[in-house]
């Protein structure tokens, strides 16, 4: 069903912290119909031969700090940000018709903040970190459900199933934040957020 349409953003509708912005719209999001995952984001990366190479992740927290995902270590995306240790995010939510783009510098979370996102996941993603070799060349689908098998009979009976060492997060520290708007006649309202000294430089763009 389409979206009605909301009254124009204004600059002094929005807050001067684009982090602050942003838990304003995903709260929203969270709370609209029709949006089973409002953490879902493209997450862009370049790879070894220079190409942009976009995937979809889930956003696992966000604070003053800067953006968060987890990964196998030894995924395309994780050797990538070794790499170029710097991303871009793009969420976009459909029932809101609103977008937001994140751009900075990649670094990776600490031991003790991976542990704690961890234990959380559901059991059954916990034994499935330790069965992929994500990004790896696969035999066929028997091959990864053998492995995930192993890995239960391994853990069977523990409710303590630790973090893979080859598992963990990395935090994206924007530098850059636009907040988009679908309007009328595609006269959108699009702010860009950039990063001037301990503070932000926020700009309304042209559609």
């Amino acid at each position: 069903m389409k979206q009605a349409n909301r009254p124009r953003i204004r600059r002094e509708d929005l807050r001067d912290d684009p982090v602050e912005q942003f838990g304003d719209w995903f709260c929203e999001a969270r709370e609209v119909s029709g949006l089973d995952l409002p953490d879902a984001t493209c997450l862009s990366t370049v790879d070894e031969d220079g190409y942009p190479d976009g995937r979809m992740v889930l956003l696992k927290g966000f604070d003053e700090r800067g953006f968060v995902f987890y990964t196998n270590l030894t995924s395309a995306k994780a050797r990538a940000l070794r790499r170029t240790p710097r991303a871009a995010l793009t969420l976009y939510w459909e029932p809101l018709r609103r977008q937001v783009r994140v751009q900075g510098e990649v670094t990776p979370v600490d031991d003790a903040e991976a542990d704690a996102y961890f234990a959380t996941r559901p059991r059954g993603s916990r034994i499935g970190a330790w069965a992929s070799d994500q990004s790896s060349p696969l035999e066929d689908a028997d091959e990864l459900e053998r492995r995930f098998r192993e890995a239960r009979e391994r853990f069977e009976g523990s409710d303590d199933i630790p973090r893979p060492p080859f598992w963990s997060g990395f935090r994206i520290e924007p530098r850059a934040v636009e907040f988009w708007q679908e309007g009328p006649d595609r006269l959108h309202d699009r702010f860009r957020y950039r990063r001037s000294g301990e503070g932000w430089t926020v700009t309304r763009l042209f559609p």
